[in-house]
């Protein structure tokens, strides 16, 4: 798809650092199994702190976000990942989480009014896990998928993934990726064995690989 669009059909394009606010808002409104995470949550930004925003800006990262022109060009949902895992890792521990931690205080009970969500991602934004090892074996690269429920069911999903795994294999040489995703989800997880990806042995529950060749 083009990156610009004179229609009011909704389009595709790559990630801008600028998107940074609008990717934590919809990684809320899809924190929760697809749905509004803003009801666990005082400090709702955390969730996109974590799972959105650094891949808007840190190296070894990628990303494609849907725009509605119908909305005012409002983006309304993205794919978003590392085409190698590790090294974004390390930009993330000494670079990301250094910086977007320093409003909250630890330990997570601390902060006035947390929430056990709130809690949890305080925590990850002092101690970042590390992606599984059997997971980084199968790819280098993993990705994120949030589309706003009104644009779920759609198609969206299945369009963006091709195009990340057109610029994984095209661009950086790779033939496979690997997701983790919320084992509640029961509707993503046929969602993404329709779509080719599978049960990647070894690695915990809800971690899914994708071979391009079964995509």
């Amino acid at each position: 798809m083009s990156d610009t669009n004179s229609s009011k059909a909704v389009y595709i394009r790559p990630v801008r650092p600028a998107d940074s606010p609008v990717l934590n808002r919809i990684c809320l409104l899809t924190g929760n199994a697809g749905q509004s995470a803003e009801h666990l949550h005082t400090f709702g930004e955390l969730i996109g702190l974590v799972y959105a925003e650094p891949y808007a800006h840190l190296p070894a990262t990628f990303g494609f976000v849907m725009v509605d022109p119908a909305k005012g060009d409002e983006v309304v949902g993205y794919i978003l990942g590392a085409y190698d895992t590790r090294t974004y890792e390390k930009h993330a521990l000494h670079e990301w989480f250094p910086r977007v931690r320093a409003k909250y205080s630890y330990p997570p009970e601390t902060n006035e009014g947390a929430t056990e969500a709130d809690k949890r991602y305080i925590n990850i934004l002092y101690n970042p896990p590390r992606a599984p090892q059997a997971a980084v074996d199968y790819s280098p690269a993993h990705l994120h998928i949030d589309i706003l429920p009104e644009y779920q069911r759609q198609g969206w999903g299945r369009k963006l993934i091709k195009r990340a795994v057109e610029y994984l294999r095209d661009e950086r040489g790779l033939t496979n990726l690997w997701l983790g995703l919320d084992p509640k989800n029961e509707g993503a997880k046929r969602f993404y064995e329709r779509l080719g990806f599978k049960e990647l042995q070894g690695a915990p529950v809800g971690t899914m690989g994708l071979d391009f060749a079964d995509f």
